[in-house]
């Protein structure tokens, strides 16, 4: 029961700090949404993973030339390489998909 009341007085508490300080909604307006903001989240993460996928494709590229033939080494610059692109894929295909969707909607919708 006493939580029940904090919650109260913190939620009552936060709307007199509100309407006197003027504070709103952080994000941009075009964030309000979920699915917008779960677009841009999907954008900044392919912003931020697209350099990174191209520094590791090239450390790969470095571990071939340096295992010189040796099969170990040439093991693990494949298996390098492997894992770079499967995490590619898996983030461009979690980009593509969340593009498709949320366009078949918003044509579903209207907006």
């Amino acid at each position: 029961m006493c939580t029940v009341f904090t919650g109260a007085a913190i939620v009552f508490a936060a709307g007199i700090v509100q309407a006197e300080t003027g504070l709103g909604n952080p994000l941009n307006k075009s964030f309000s949404t979920i699915p917008a903001f779960l677009a841009g989240a999907l954008k900044v993460l392919v912003i931020v993973a697209l350099p990174l996928i191209t520094l590791f494709v090239v450390v790969a590229g470095f571990m071939f030339i340096k295992a010189r033939g040796n099969p170990t080494e040439l093991t693990k610059a494949k298996e390098n390489f492997v894992y770079v692109i499967i995490g590619a894929l898996l983030i461009l295909g979690a980009w593509l998909i969340a593009t498709l969707i949320g366009g078949t909607v918003s044509q579903l919708v209207g907006n």
